[in-house]
């Protein structure tokens, strides 16, 4: 696959003609895109206390027992490459078990979660509250109307939460990165094919598509990924207030 890889790019690049001034000029613009696009500390502080919030309303619903229920964080925001208008990734958790959560306590917990919600509808503090089961992973879909923030809501999402800890951790391997990552998301929203509604790209495919990139160059900026998730697990199990959940389960 990589030989391959590097055959149809350099076949591409054949076609192209860069002119020192151009490239120069390419990077200046590509720096002025990826810095207006990042978050300002308000919009990080805004998704924190959501999740703050969030989690005091799991302990209101569900009870509380031996630390959980836990609204944990995953996604773009975790990743670091999310913007303002970017929605917030949360799941239900209800523990650190890491056996499948059965769909229909997960549809369960969730419509509990929603009539806690759609009194606050009511009331004008969130709007847009959606329950959606029929999609293969069941969410609820809500909007705080402080901060327009739309923030998806799941049960049990522990995959979705390792593959975020394993971007991030990525990400602080070489800056580039994250940049590119994020320039090329921007790319791709602009072009609407960055939508797994829409059968297109979801982020975490562009990313790897990114990863795969800097994987092969030549020196490889980043290692081949049998080699990133050693190193991962080793730091996640470092962590004492990290789980560490299946992170050879990819979907």
């Amino acid at each position: 696959m990589r030989e391959k890889a590097k055959k149809r790019e350099s076949k591409g690049l054949q076609k192209i003609t860069f002119k020192p001034a151009c490239i120069s000029a390419l990077k200046e613009m590509l720096h002025d895109i990826y810095t207006a696009g990042h978050p300002t500390p308000e919009d990080y502080n805004n998704r924190r206390d959501l999740v703050r919030v969030f989690n005091m309303m799991a302990k209101e619903v569900y009870g509380s027992s031996n630390d959980f229920p836990v609204v944990e964080v995953f996604g773009s925001f975790v990743m670091d490459m999310f913007s303002a208008k970017s929605d917030l990734d949360l799941s239900i958790n209800f523990s650190s078990d890491l056996a499948e959560y059965p769909r229909e306590k997960k549809i369960d917990a969730l419509r509990k979660f929603a009539k806690l919600l759609y009194p606050l509808q009511r009331r004008g503090h969130v709007y847009g509250v959606h329950p959606i089961m029929s999609a293969r992973v069941p969410i609820l879909k809500v909007v705080d109307r402080g901060s327009g923030i739309e923030c998806d809501i799941s049960v049990e999402n522990k995959d979705a939460i390792a593959k975020s800890q394993i971007v991030h951790i990525i990400s602080a391997i070489d800056e580039r990165f994250q940049i590119l990552s994020s320039l090329i998301k921007t790319w791709a929203k602009a072009y609407d094919i960055n939508s797994s509604k829409d059968r297109t790209l979801n982020s975490l495919s562009i990313i790897l598509l990114v990863a795969f990139h800097f994987q092969t160059r030549d020196p490889p900026i980043l290692p081949p990924f049998k080699v990133l998730l050693k190193v991962i697990t080793s730091t996640l199990n470092q962590g004492s207030k990290t789980r560490t959940w299946d992170l050879d389960r990819r979907s």
